[in-house]
């Protein structure tokens, strides 16, 4: 059972590089936030993250200027997991992290950003530098990882502690360079109407969504990329499955089934590493 658990691991860290993130910190040095915080919370869960991180980019996809800046400067489509290890470490660094280290990241980040701009297909000019387009992907983010949280952690998880948790990580989005961005369930709801017309899905978004959701490399990794995957999509809000083409359907039970399943074994083999 041992071996069972190693490999587990082993794996799991292997997919999101957590083997290559240094998250000691000094004595006395609690990070950005501190064991106690709501971001150590949501953030600690890893299979409702790795859900909700499948459904924040998505949702991130559908606005027209961040997926430009994956269209044109990512190597995303050929090297999936290589983007995804690089954001794994990054939510990683700025929750976990001692603070010099999250502070690093933050800055390598907005440094990449700067090199970030184009132009898209009608003409308009982007930069992933911009605030707005900035709290835009923050928000995609943290309204997932606490509604896959939600889901398949903790239901009873209190309206307090929800807001808690966002108006803290928004600290996070703030130092990269975003503003006004929404600090409750409240505001992120009045957020994402105001923006929703200006969100598309179109032929470049439609590629990209299946380079995220294709096969992986590994086959014994496959079983639990198609539960995290297939729950990702279900995670969507109404309105973002409407555009992805998704409707609900009679396989949602089972869907939420076995994700939660998955989520009871990884916490198992998680649960000293």
């Amino acid at each position: 059972m041992s071996d069972l658990r190693s490999t587990i691991r082993a794996k799991v860290r292997g997919l999101v590089g957590s083997g290559e993130i240094d998250l000691t910190r000094p004595p006395g040095d609690d990070g950005l936030f501190g064991p106690d915080s709501a971001p150590w919370r949501i953030h600690g869960d890893f299979s409702a993250m790795m859900i909700g991180g499948v459904s924040a980019l998505l949702v991130q996809m559908l606005h027209p200027r961040a997926l430009a800046g994956v269209w044109d400067h990512s190597d995303f489509r050929q090297n999936r997991h290589g983007r995804l290890k690089r954001t794994a470490a990054f939510i990683s660094l700025t929750t976990f992290g001692a603070t010099a280290a999250a502070e690093a990241a933050i800055a390598r980040v907005r440094r990449i950003h700067e090199r970030v701009v184009g132009t898209l297909p009608d003409g308009t000019h982007y930069r992933a530098s911009d605030p707005e387009l900035l709290t835009f992907v923050h928000v995609a983010e943290v309204d997932s990882f606490l509604r896959a949280h939600l889901r398949y952690k903790d239901a009873g998880l209190a309206g307090e502690v929800q807001d808690e948790y966002l108006a803290a990580y928004a600290e996070v989005a703030r130092r990269l360079g975003a503003e006004d961005v929404p600090t409750s369930r409240r505001e992120i709801d009045a957020y994402y109407r105001r923006v929703r017309p200006e969100l598309r899905c179109d032929a470049r978004t439609r590629d990209v969504a299946r380079a995220l959701l294709a096969k992986g490399e590994d086959p014994a990794m496959e079983p639990m990329r198609r539960v995290v995957f297939a729950a990702g999509r279900d995670l969507l809000p109404d309105w973002a499955a409407a555009m992805h083409g998704e409707t609900p359907g009679l396989a949602a039970p089972a869907i939420r089934g076995g994700a939660r399943g998955m989520g009871r074994v990884l916490r198992w083999a998680l649960a000293t590493g």
